[in-house]
C-alpha cells in the first residue's frame, strides 16, 4: 500500500482538498479525504503541499505509430495503399519503446487513444492505453475505441493529386464513406438472414470490422476540421444511423448552434503551432471556450506526434487564457476524453475503485509553463 499525504488533491468530478490524502491499494484508489484510514507499516509518500492529480489523457493521438526521430522506418499510422481500411487497428503498430511514451509520462500524461493517421477515408480502429509498459497487450484499456474516419483535405491530397484515383474530390471522400457503410448495413443485414435461415452467414474481413460502427457498438472517429465537413460528417451519420466523435474542429466556432443540436463529442486541437494548411486558418485557442459557453463539454487534444503529448496541459492552459472556464480545461484532459473513449470507470478523475494513474506538481501546469511534474504513477506504481 502506498499512503500519499500533505496533497493538494484535485479529484476532478469533486472540489478539491486542499490538504488532502490518497490510499493506494493493488494499483487502485482505495480511499481519498481530508484524511484516510492508513494501516501501519505502509509506504508513505509526503506531496509536501503539491497538486496530486489524475493522469492527463488524450482522446486523439497516433503515439506509437508515428514514432520519433525516424521517417518512414516508424511511420506506420497510414496504411495508404487503399482510402478504405477498416480492417487496420492500430494495436498491431504500437511501439511501446518508442521514446514518446516517456516523453508523455514526463508531462503527466498516462493515457491516450492512439490510432491510425488522415490518408484514408476510413483508416481503422484506435485503442486506449495506458502509456507505460513494454508490451502493448498489458498496456491496452480498450483494443477498438473507434473507427477513424477523415474528410476533407487529407485523403483528397494522397490520393487524388494524380487525377486518377478516387477521392479527388470532397464528393469523393464522402461517397466512398457512403459506400463502405451502406455496404456494411447491407453485410449486417445478410448475416441476420443467413441466420434465420439456417444457412452459412456470409464472411468479408473488412465489414467485418465495420459491424461495430453499423451495431452502434464504436463510433466513427471524424478527422474534420473545416464547417463544411463536419457537416457532412453529421449529415452522413444521420443517413447510416450511427455515432460519431468530431475531431479537430477547427471551424467549429462558426457552426456552434448545428454542433449543440448534433450533440456529439467535440476534441478540439491541435491547436499548438502554425497554420500549415488551408482547412487550419481559422485555428485558435479561442474555440474550446466558445464551444463549452455552449453547453458543449469539449476534449483538448495534442494529435501527437503533431504536438507533442507532454504538452497537453501547456495547450489547455492557452484556452484557459483564451476564454475557456479553467475547471472545463481540467474536465478536457482528464474525465471529458475518459468519457469518449469509454475508459472513464479506469480513469480520468481521483476515485476510489479507479486505477492509481496519478501526476504530482509542484506548480499549477495550466497555469504555470514552469510546473513539472514531480512524480507520476500508473496503476500505484512510480514511473517517473
Amino acid at each position: 500500500m502506498l499512503h500519499i499525504i500533505n496533497a493538494h488533491l484535485k479529484p476532478i468530478t469533486s472540489p478539491d482538498i486542499p490538504c488532502g490524502q490518497l490510499l493506494i491499494d493493488a494499483g487502485k484508489i482505495a480511499a481519498i479525504g481530508e484524511t484516510v484510514d492508513a494501516p501501519a507499516g505502509c509506504e508513505v509518500f509526503d506531496a509536501k503541499g503539491c497538486l496530486v492529480t489524475p493522469g492527463f489523457i488524450d482522446a486523439h493521438t497516433h503515439i506509437g505509430l508515428h514514432e520519433e526521430a525516424v521517417r518512414w522506418e516508424g511511420a506506420d499510422y497510414n496504411e495508404m495503399s487503399n482510402p478504405v481500411t477498416p480492417e487496420m487497428r492500430a494495436i498491431d503498430a504500437i511501439n511501446p519503446n518508442d521514446e514518446a511514451f516517456d516523453v508523455a509520462l514526463a508531462g503527466g500524461v498516462t493515457t491516450a487513444v492512439t490510432g491510425p493517421g488522415s490518408a484514408n477515408v476510413i483508416g481503422g480502429t484506435f485503442c486506449a492505453i495506458k502509456l507505460h509498459g513494454s508490451c502493448v497487450d498489458d498496456m491496452i484499456l480498450r483494443p477498438a475505441v473507434a473507427m477513424k474516419i477523415a474528410m476533407g483535405e487529407n485523403p483528397k491530397g494522397c490520393y487524388g493529386q494524380n487525377g486518377k484515383k478516387l477521392p479527388i474530390t470532397r464528393m469523393g471522400v464522402a461517397a466512398l464513406l457512403r459506400g463502405t457503410l451502406a455496404k456494411a448495413k447491407k453485410y449486417a443485414a445478410d448475416i441476420e438472414a443467413a441466420k434465420a435461415e439456417g444457412k452459412p452467414a456470409p464472411f468479408d474481413f473488412q465489414m467485418e470490422a465495420m459491424l461495430p460502427v453499423i451495431r452502434k457498438e464504436m463510433p466513427l472517429k471524424a478527422h474534420a476540421h473545416r464547417a463544411d465537413d463536419i457537416l457532412t460528417v453529421l449529415r452522413v451519420c444521420r443517413e447510416f444511423d450511427v455515432d460519431v466523435t468530431l475531431d479537430h474542429v477547427t471551424e467549429g466556432h462558426l457552426i456552434v448552434d448545428k454542433l449543440v443540436e448534433a450533440g456529439k463529442p467535440v476534441l478540439v486541437g491541435p491547436s499548438l503551432g502554425s497554420k500549415s494548411k488551408f482547412e487550419l486558418k481559422e485555428k485558435s485557442f479561442e474555440t474550446p471556450g466558445i464551444l463549452n459557453k455552449a453547453g458543449m463539454e469539449v476534449c483538448i487534444i495534442t494529435d501527437a506526434p503533431v504536438i507533442p503529448l507532454n504538452y497537453l496541459p501547456l495547450c489547455a492552459g492557452l484556452a484557459v487564457r483564451e476564454g475557456l472556464d479553467e475547471a472545463a480545461a481540467w474536465r478536457a484532459i482528464t474525465i471529458n476524453p475518459a468519457k469518449v473513449a469509454g475508459i472513464a470507470d479506469r480513469v480520468g478523475s481521483l476515485e476510489v475503485g479507479k486505477d492509481a494513474d496519478i501526476a504530482v506538481f509542484c506548480g499549477d501546469p495550466l497555469r504555470d509553463i514552469q510546473a513539472r511534474a514531480q512524480q507520476v504513477f500508473v496503476n500505484g506504481e512510480p514511473v517517473l
